[in-house]
Formats: C-alpha cells, sequence, structure tokens
C-alpha cells in the first residue's frame, strides 16, 4: 500500500528523532523518501547534523580558565 508523502512540516517535527536514529524502521523509511524529493529539507537535515557535530566537539573542548572563574566569581554571588 502506499502512504502519502510526508510534509515538509512533519519532516522538520521528526529530524532531530531522524538524525538521533529514534524514528521506528517505517518513520525512518518515509523521512528518507521525503528527503529524496525535497531538496530544502534534505539540506535542513544536513545543516542539523553539521550543528550537532560541532555542538559535540564543543563540548568536549575545555573553557578557558579566565571563563572558567568567571562563571565561578558569578556562581559564588549568588
Amino acid at each position: 500500500m502506499n502512504e502519502p508523502m510526508l510534509t515538509c512540516e512533519q519532516v522538520l517535527e521528526r529530524i532531530l528523532d531522524f538524525i538521533d536514529r529514534e524514528l521506528t524502521d517505517d518513520e525512518h523509511r518515509r523521512l528518507e523518501r521525503h528527503l529524496e524529493t525535497c531538496r530544502s529539507c534534505c539540506s535542513r537535515v544536513e545543516f542539523e547534523r553539521r550543528l550537532k557535530t560541532r555542538l559535540t566537539d564543543l563540548a568536549r573542548e575545555d573553557a578557558p580558565a579566565s571563563m572558567r572563574e568567571r562563571v565561578t566569581r558569578l556562581i559564588d554571588g549568588f
């Protein structure tokens, strides 16, 4: 049976679940089918993947000592 194509709005609502592989096999397949034909959503997926990778990389970097000291002073001030 042919399922109706997902709309861009439906894809954008699930885009992070798609990237994180948190969709069912059927949902993943339907979303991929949409991405095969929609350049806009495909670009958005690529942007979100790159952003997630960059944020993950940043989380691994140590903050400069001066920043840690400023944050500590701000916290101590409360």
